[in-house]
Order: structure tokens, then C-alpha cells, then sequence
């Protein structure tokens, strides 16, 4: 680290390439400042979160093992984990709850609260959307061909079932253990969000929950025009019997433009050189067409049945994670976004854990056949890159902004380098951090804000798990 000064122009230069070994020297040892002449001011907002990662100690990444720990309790001692899941949540909400006061940067929030409401609004609708597509590749073909039609070969599958006779048997019991589910990445996102709160990670919390919710709308629907463009037989071929209730008989799209062509290889010939339908068999037309009013066009997406529940909502509730091969996995989609923000954000040894989490969820989606391999590897480079492509939600850019307030307290700065005052170097960096709004955040309004904030964001918890329960 090199911090520069001028007898004419007081400034102060941080290097971007400050490593974490200088700020542990900082922390352990005077400073030498030195005085140049011609220097120029290049503060670079890495530097705070560079800081924190050395001084905040890994508190993060130990509740979110233990959160992992308590929750495989459900396996080992189900009336231990009654108790102790509950009580858990109830205190990492109290512990949430109590920094609230405290937090100085409700202003950044605010100006963020529209962001995170608009990706919100934006991931429900790719839900929606992808529920409706869920049904719709489940139910066009009926349920005989779901039945009949094996699953494709999975080069994945007969490794994991190779290993399985060459590693030790507790290898492979770990291997098998549920230690992970969706769920769990969600509340490990939740944990990293209002660990803002903490200092933990960079504000505003609301920023980084409006990355994730708009990456994995975007993501989500690429993962709803992938798998509506190409149906793929389930790795689980009774899956779609005792799930969904929807006519054994295929729609009569399909009737018209796949049964005829879907086996014989002369009429797949046939088609492929006149490029028409040409097989004019009678095609079966006895659909069931409740009167859902304007909704009434999704009845040749979803197939109800007489017997099922007259709503169309009702009838995407129970689509649940469909029973086709969705190409690419939901599921892998959030344990990844959740690895690249905690990656981001928060780093050190916690990271590896989470990624070491990602890892063992992908096996086991395709050991115990939820996925093809392909499904995961997809999923896995998607989310990769989805996230790298919306880092302009989060961190925010406020180079310009800090470097102004850093202009007013370089006198300070200047008296404290003189006096090799490392605290008080600290306490004026950190208050560039913080805006004159912030100090709004006293008053009763900012103090509203904050309340409304902390109840809508633990209801979207509460929300998330709940229609996430059944996959």
C-alpha cells in the first residue's frame, strides 16, 4: 500500500492493488507515511471491501454451516431438529432485527427499494411463465408416452453407479446423503443479503437481492424456452403417472404433427422431403375445455382433466418440478447464483464450502435421477455467466461520489497520516463510506423505511420457502 501526500495538495492514494498482507500490517504495526511531490488522488472503492473481508472474521460462513448442520438433523434426529430449526430461524431474525438501528446506509437501500421491487415482479412473471411451460411439455403428450418412452443414456449415471463399486462404502454414503436442497440455497442467499446489516458485504442489501432475482428470472426463462423447444423423456419414467393428472392420450397438435412421424423411419423419410404433414389419420378431439373466462386459451396447454380442480391456478401449483427432462436443472440454477453472489460478496474459506455444496447437489441430481448430466453441466456455466452479466445491479459504482467526500476530509487524513493514527485513518475511510443522507436515517421517515424493509423482506423469505416446499 503506498499513501502519498503533498504539502500543497493533500491527497491521498490507494492503490487498487492493495493486497490483504498490507492491511494486516496496518493492523499490527505503525504506518510510514511519505510525502511526494506531483502526486494524485486514485481512491479505489475495492479498498473497503478488501478491509472488511480482513476484519470482519468468518462469522458468515460459520452460520451458514451451522444453519446446514442443524437442518441434516431432520435425518439423523427429526424430533432434535423440530427444535432446533425453528428456534434457529427465530434467531438469526431477532439478531437481524437488533442491527437495524444500527446500519447506516438506509438512504443506499432506498434508492435500490424500486430496483429490488421491479426484479421481484420480473422473476414472479418468468415463474409464472415457466409453470405454465412446466405443465404444458408434461401434459401434450399424455401420459402413455411418458410411461412407455425409456430415458436417454447418461454417460453421468454409469459413472456414478461405477464409482459406487470402487469407493469406500462411506464415500459413497456421503455421496448419497441429502445434505442440500433448494431451500437451502435460498436461505443461504438470505443469510448473505441481511448480513449487510453486519457490514459483511457491501451495501445495499437490497442491490444484491435485485442481481439475484433478476439473474434468475433471466434464467429461468431461458430454462422455459429451452426445455418447451425440445420435449425429452423423464430420467424417471413413472413420474408423470403420480404427479399429474392430465389425459393419456396425446393433444391433438401432437396427434397431427409427431405421433405419425415419430417412429417410422420412412415416414420420417417422407416428411423430411416434403416438409408437410401429410398423414391425415383421424385425430381425437374429446379435450375438456373448462370456462376460465380470459384464461381460457391456456386449456390446450394445461389438459385439466373432469376430475381435477376446476382453477387454473391450481393446476400450476401442483406442477411443482415437472416430470420431463427440463433442460437445463432449476434447481442447479440457484445453488449456482447463490455460489457466484456468495463468492462475490463475501469470499474466503466459506465460498469453497458453498461450491463444495453446489458440487455434491449436482451429483445427486443425477444419481438419483432428476436430471440428465447434461441438465446440471448447463445449468452450472449458465448461472456462471448469467451472473457475471448483471454485476452492473451490484456493487454499485460510487467511485465519483466518494472521491468527493474524501476531498473534504483530507485534512484530517492528512493530520491523522502525520500521526501514524491507523484508527483514525479507518474511521475517516469509512466515513467516505457513508453519505450525508445516510445520517437521515434518524429521522422517522428513514426509520419507517427501515421497519417496512426488514417485515417485506422476511415475508418474501417466509413466501420463498413456502412455494418452493415441493420443488
Amino acid at each position: 500500500m503506498n499513501v502519498s501526500v503533498t504539502t500543497m495538495d493533500i491527497k491521498l492514494t490507494i492503490r487498487s492493488t492493495i493486497t490483504i498482507s498490507d492491511l494486516t500490517r496496518l493492523s499490527t504495526s505503525h504506518v510510514t507515511f511519505q510525502i511526494h511531490q506531483s502526486q494524485t488522488v486514485v481512491f479505489i472503492l475495492a479498498v473497503q471491501r478488501r478491509m472488511a473481508v480482513v476484519f470482519r472474521g468468518g462469522g458468515l460462513g460459520l452460520a451458514a454451516m451451522g444453519y446446514i448442520g442443524v437442518d441434516y438433523l431432520r435425518h439423523l434426529s427429526p424430533s432434535w431438529h423440530e427444535v432446533l430449526q425453528p428456534l434457529l430461524w427465530v434467531v438469526l431474525a431477532v439478531i437481524a432485527i437488533t442491527r437495524v438501528p444500527f446500519y447506516k446506509h438506509w438512504s443506499a437501500e432506498l434508492r435500490s427499494a424500486l430496483v429490488f421491487v421491479a426484479a421481484l415482479l420480473f422473476m414472479l412473471a418468468a415463474l409464472l411463465y415457466e409453470m405454465i411451460s412446466v405443465r404444458s411439455v408434461t401434459a401434450v403428450l399424455g401420459l402413455t408416452w411418458h410411461r412407455t418412452t425409456p430415458p436417454l443414456p447418461d454417460t453421468g449415471q454409469w459413472i456414478l453407479l461405477g464409482l459406487n463399486e470402487k469407493l469406500p462404502q462411506v464415500i459413497v454414503n456421503i455421496l448419497r446423503a441429502r445434505i442440500v436442497g433448494l431451500h437451502h440455497y435460498l436461505m443461504l442467499f438470505v443469510m448473505l443479503a441481511f448480513s449487510v446489516l453486519f457490514g459483511s458485504i457491501e451495501a445495499p442489501g437490497l442491490g444484491i437481492g435485485a442481481r439475484y432475482m433478476f439473474t434468475m428470472a433471466i434464467g429461468r426463462l431461458l430454462r422455459a424456452i429451452s426445455f418447451a423447444s425440445t420435449i425429452l423423456p423423464s430420467p424417471r419414467p413413472w413420474c408423470a403417472a403420480s404427479r399429474f393428472h392430465v389425459p393419456q392420450h396425446p393433444h391433438p397438435w401432437a396427434q397431427k404433427f409427431y405421433v405419425p412421424y415419430a417412429s417410422d423411419s420412412n415416414a420420417i423419410s417422407n416428411v423430411i422431403r416434403h416438409d408437410i404433414a401429410y398423414d391425415h389419420s383421424v385425430v381425437q378431439e374429446d379435450e375438456y375445455r373448462p370456462n376460465w373466462g380470459l384464461m381460457s386459451f391456456l386449456t390446450d396447454f394445461l389438459r385439466p382433466v373432469p376430475s381435477e380442480e376446476s382453477a387454473w391456478i391450481n393446476l400450476l401449483k401442483k406442477a411443482g418440478g415437472g416430470c420431463n427432462d427440463l433442460l437445463y436443472s432449476g434447481h442447479m440454477l440457484v445453488a449456482v447464483l447463490t455460489a457466484m453472489a456468495w463468492t462475490e460478496a463475501y469470499g474466503g474459506l466459506s465460498s469453497v464450502f458453498i461450491w463444495m455444496l453446489v458440487a455434491h447437489s449436482a451429483q445427486r441430481e443425477v444419481r438419483e435421477r432428476h436430471h440428465y448430466t447434461v441438465d446440471c453441466i448447463v445449468a452450472i456455466y449458465v448461472g456462471f455467466m448469467l451472473w457475471k452479466m448483471t454485476g452492473f445491479m451490484w456493487p454499485l459504482n460510487n467511485k465519483k461520489s466518494r472521491l468527493k467526500k474524501l476531498e473534504k476530509i483530507q485534512g484530517k487524513l492528512y493530520q491523522a497520516a502525520k500521526d501514524s493514527d491507523l484508527e483514525q485513518v479507518r474511521d475517516l475511510l469509512t466515513q467516505v463510506d457513508s453519505t450525508t443522507k445516510d445520517q437521515a436515517g434518524k429521522d422517522r421517515a428513514m426509520n419507517f423505511f427501515a421497519g417496512g424493509t426488514i417485515i417485506f423482506a422476511l415475508t418474501v423469505v417466509v413466501l420463498a420457502f413456502v412455494l418452493t416446499s415441493d420443488g
